[in-house]
């Protein structure tokens, strides 16, 4: 079955408690938290104390994604929050191997991003070394972009590297997953869904999450 990890990006920021309370009781896998700074990417969304606060009432595993710069900065505050999977972008880690060593080290799970344009090949000396590897569907920054269809190759590139090198690394993908796009993805390959918009503006978003889940 497919892992589904619902991006708190698209939640309602004025009633989180509520918006996390039906993640707890959906079928949703993991939470996906998405840290921007402004300058690896150009929006900031939130920081350590909202981490915090969604990480004292949130049930299930969290998937916090930094799309910062010099992200190891944070490894050990990530940890105290009890993340399940530390995610870094590989274009902001200048010692990618050593940033993933210090996050098993911290007791998490080590995921790195890969930027549209960035080639799955860039990760062949890493890819035994991470738990994960996400690719992001859209330009990072913002939530509710269109899908970018050679996701759909690089997944099939990706699952081949992992299979070549033998590899235990999920795959990940985010951005533009919805009704349309996450049956193709998941077909290619893909283990774990991130979805924002597509969850949480729905009706029923806990049976948005069901449909995710049983692709």
């Amino acid at each position: 079955m497919t892992l589904v990890s619902p991006s708190l990006l698209a939640a309602d920021f004025l009633h989180l408690d509520r918006d996390v309370q039906m993640i707890n009781r959906s079928e949703a896998d993991w939470l996906h938290l998405d840290v921007m700074d402004g300058s690896f990417v150009p929006n900031i969304s939130f920081g350590f104390p909202v981490l915090e606060a969604v990480a004292s009432v949130c049930q299930k595993p969290l998937d916090v994604h930094y799309m910062i710069e010099c992200p190891e900065r944070y490894i050990k505050q990530t940890a105290k929050l009890g993340a399940m999977m530390m995610n870094v972008h590989q274009e902001a880690t200048t010692h990618l191997h050593r940033t993933v060593q210090e996050i098993h080290d911290a007791g998490m799970k080590a995921g790195v991003t890969l930027n549209p344009s960035t080639p799955v090949s860039t990760l062949e000396d890493i890819i035994c070394d991470v738990d994960m590897v996400l690719l992001m569907s859209v330009n990072p920054g913002f939530g509710g972009q269109v899908f970018i269809e050679n996701t759909i190759s690089k997944v099939k590139r990706l699952c081949q590297l992992i299979e070549q090198s033998g590899s235990k690394a999920l795959i990940e993908v985010d951005g533009g997953v919805q009704g349309e796009t996450a049956p193709r993805l998941v077909a290619a390959g893909v283990d774990v869904l991130v979805s924002g918009s597509y969850v949480f503006k729905a009706e029923n978003p806990e049976r948005i999450i069901h449909e995710l889940k049983v692709l």
